[in-house]
């Protein structure tokens, strides 16, 4: 029949090769697997970033670790030689805090030198920081022990030295406070575990150092571990009083007690051709206990005056003890004590 024959102007679509599919697959998988292989690379540097960066902090913390321990000797070995000097002369006291100064020259430099990575910035700069404060300290010791040792500006240089004890107390806070913490913040942020940095305390006890009478009294000690200076030494009790009446030794002298606490003025000179150092005056009250003051420094023919209170305050009559401590060298002490009888009134 005519109408079941095929129109002559249309063709039948051939089927779907599968070889075609095959490909688009293959395709697929290719870029599946690439997509898979960026991903590992890209972890991989992540991975490499991380572990260097690790390292990285956890090299700074030792080596910040090994200067402070350096650091900690340097201050032991100065305090103690500062404390008790033994036989050191003056010329090798001197030479051995030129060398403590060096060896914190050198700290500083090492410190300057990190290379502070992550987030270590600021902790790094409060350690430059409290290394240039100690380094800048010992420098200025440096400069003005042999002074401070001799005879001429030994009081000021003195005075110099013991400005320096609160620089050192100083870095030590700024260490405490800032740069410990840092340090420890930065590694737990970045999940390192094990790694510190030390405690560092360079000045060892801020009550005795930060006391311009008590470095006075080791630098003495130390002018006095080589023996004394040459020339004459010396000093001589010239005066004392009660409330500024003037005693009269190996007689009775009529005080009037007012109502603050009675205090004994004992006048010093020193007598000899050098300065003195640490110079320690006595008072001692019949059937009491004595009582120390310390004069930091008397100067060649100077003279200084030292205030004792009375406590508690005496009554009636009593008699008074005072002794200026004879100094290395000195020959002649009989002018350096008197007795005194006082009546309280």
């Amino acid at each position: 029949m005519e109408g079941s024959a095929a129109s002559p102007g249309r063709r039948r679509r051939p089927p779907r090769r599968p070889e075609r599919q095959q490909i688009v697959l293959r395709r697929a998988l290719a870029l599946g697997a690439g997509l898979l292989v960026l991903i590992l690379i890209v972890l991989g540097v992540k991975g490499c970033l991380n572990a260097r960066k690790h390292r990285a902090l956890s090299d700074y913390a030792r080596n910040v670790t090994q200067i402070v321990e350096e650091t900690k000797q340097t201050s032991k070995g100065f305090f103690e030689k500062l404390d008790d000097p033994g036989q050191l002369s003056v010329t090798e006291f001197v030479a051995e805090v030129n060398a403590d100064r060096s060896a914190m020259d050198n700290y500083e430099s090492r410190i300057d030198g990190l290379d502070a990575p992550g987030d270590m910035g600021r902790a790094q700069d409060a350690l430059e920081l409290t290394y240039d404060l100690r380094s800048s300290a010992m420098t200025e010791v440096a400069e003005q022990i042999s002074t401070a040792l001799g005879d001429v500006g030994a009081e000021k240089a003195t005075t110099a030295i013991a400005l320096q004890m609160k620089k050192l107390l100083a870095s030590d806070v700024i260490y405490a406070a800032v740069v410990r913490p840092e340090v420890k913040r930065v590694l737990a942020d970045n999940g390192i575990d094990g790694e510190d940095i030390p405690e560092s305390v360079f000045l060892p006890d801020e009550t005795k150092w930060l006391d311009e009478d008590s470095v006075s009294t080791s630098l003495a000690a130390i002018s006095g571990g080589g023996g004394e200076t040459s020339g004459v030494h010396g000093l001589g009790l010239l005066g004392t009083s009660v409330n500024g009446t003037t005693l009269v030794a190996d007689a009775t002298t009529a005080v009037a007690l007012e109502e603050e606490t009675p205090e004994v003025e004992v006048e010093v000179q020193n007598q000899g051709e050098s300065t003195e150092n640490a110079v320690t005056v006595s008072v001692t009250e019949a059937g009491g206990a004595t009582v120390d003051q310390t004069i930091s420094s008397v100067g060649a023919t100077e003279t200084q005056t030292v205030a004792i209170p009375l406590v508690p305050s005496p009554t009636g009559t009593t008699t008074l003890e005072v002794e200026v401590q004879p100094v290395a060298g000195e020959q002649v002490t009989s002018n350096n004590e008197a007795t005194y009888t006082v009546e309280f009134e």
